[in-house]
Protein backbone atom coordinates (compact mmCIF):
# COMPACT_ATOMS: atom_id res chain seq x y z
CA UNK A 1 0.00 0.00 0.00
CA UNK A 2 1.49 3.34 -0.94
CA UNK A 3 1.19 6.34 1.39
CA UNK A 4 2.06 9.96 0.84
CA UNK A 5 4.12 12.57 2.69
CA UNK A 6 3.27 16.12 2.75
CA UNK A 7 4.43 19.15 3.99
CA UNK A 8 2.62 22.65 4.13
CA UNK A 9 5.52 25.04 2.93
CA UNK A 10 3.99 27.85 4.03
CA UNK A 11 3.59 26.37 7.46
CA UNK A 12 7.42 24.96 7.95
CA UNK A 13 10.00 26.95 9.79
CA UNK A 14 12.58 24.26 8.50
CA UNK A 15 13.31 23.19 12.56
CA UNK A 16 14.94 19.70 11.27
CA UNK A 17 13.06 17.76 14.01
CA UNK A 18 11.41 15.61 10.97
CA UNK A 19 15.05 14.82 10.30
CA UNK A 20 15.75 12.79 13.25
CA UNK A 21 13.20 10.57 12.88
CA UNK A 22 13.13 9.82 9.14
CA UNK A 23 16.80 10.88 7.37
CA UNK A 24 15.17 8.79 4.22
CA UNK A 25 12.78 11.23 3.88
CA UNK A 26 13.59 14.70 5.05
CA UNK A 27 17.23 16.01 5.06
CA UNK A 28 18.25 19.84 5.41
CA UNK A 29 20.24 21.66 2.71
CA UNK A 30 23.81 23.19 3.37
CA UNK A 31 21.50 26.57 3.52
CA UNK A 32 19.59 24.63 6.25
CA UNK A 33 16.41 24.72 4.29
CA UNK A 34 13.92 21.26 4.50
CA UNK A 35 13.97 18.70 1.22
CA UNK A 36 11.48 16.37 1.27
CA UNK A 37 13.24 13.37 -0.43
CA UNK A 38 10.38 10.92 -1.26
CA UNK A 39 6.91 12.21 -1.66
CA UNK A 40 6.27 8.39 -1.54
CA UNK A 41 8.34 6.26 0.63
CA UNK A 42 8.57 2.64 1.19
CA UNK A 43 6.40 1.39 3.33
CA UNK A 44 8.62 0.13 5.90
CA UNK A 45 9.37 3.93 6.73
CA UNK A 46 5.41 4.66 7.33
CA UNK A 47 6.22 4.53 11.47
CA UNK A 48 9.16 6.86 10.96
CA UNK A 49 7.11 9.39 8.81
CA UNK A 50 4.41 9.26 11.09
CA UNK A 51 7.06 9.71 14.00
CA UNK A 52 8.35 13.04 11.96
CA UNK A 53 4.71 14.39 11.52
CA UNK A 54 4.02 13.93 15.22
CA UNK A 55 7.53 15.71 16.43
CA UNK A 56 7.24 18.58 13.82
CA UNK A 57 6.88 21.34 16.11
CA UNK A 58 4.53 23.21 13.86
CA UNK A 59 2.51 20.39 12.50
CA UNK A 60 3.39 21.06 8.89
CA UNK A 61 3.66 17.74 8.06
CA UNK A 62 0.87 14.90 6.71
CA UNK A 63 0.96 11.14 6.39
CA UNK A 64 -1.88 10.61 4.05
CA UNK A 65 -2.92 6.65 2.53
Amino acid sequence: MTFHVLIDWDVCQDHGQCVFSAPEVFRLDPDGRLELLAEEPDEALRGRCEEAADVCPVQAIRVEG
